[in-house]
């Protein structure tokens, strides 16, 4: 049987690289599709912005249904600040955490401060690749003018 700390590490491990495959993915099948498309700015710049959103909203899901999974493992660790925690109460930590605004209400404790912790630093790193693929699309395309 595999300790607490053991199963937060492989859990943690499994959500940063699905959630990075995830970004892949729609980062660069949306980027294609745009080339291929004859669609005026706005709308390109709307369907990768809301790609994008998507692509991030999933992640932050991903890693809620982790620190789910983790509750029912012994010794993982849990959120305190609420006597029942929720389904949404662990997509607001996931979230709270994937943009790095940091802990507030509910607080982690034990193990799942890692998976949290990767989860900022993954999430500022995805973030930032979606600003990167959105300035490119903005000088590639604004600077030829748009349609």
């Amino acid at each position: 049987m595999l300790s607490g700390s053991g199963a937060v590490v492989i859990i943690t491990a499994i959500a940063v690289l699905a959630s990075v495959l995830v970004h892949f993915e729609v980062a660069i099948r949306v980027s294609r599709k745009l080339e291929c498309w004859s669609l005026a700015l706005r709308w390109r710049f709307l369907v990768l912005m809301f790609s994008l959103f998507g692509a991030h909203v999933a992640e932050i899901c991903l890693f809620a249904l982790a620190l789910v999974g983790l509750q029912y493992l012994p010794e993982t660790g849990q959120l305190s600040g609420s006597e029942a925690v929720t389904l949404w109460d662990y997509i607001y930590v996931s979230a709270t955490s994937y943009t790095t605004l940091g802990f507030g209400d509910l607080t982690p404790e034990g193990g799942i401060r890692l998976l949290l912790s990767a989860e900022g630093l993954i999430g500022f790193m995805l973030i930032t690749w979606s600003a990167s693929l959105t300035f490119l699309q903005m000088q590639q395309h604004w600077a030829v003018g748009g349609k």
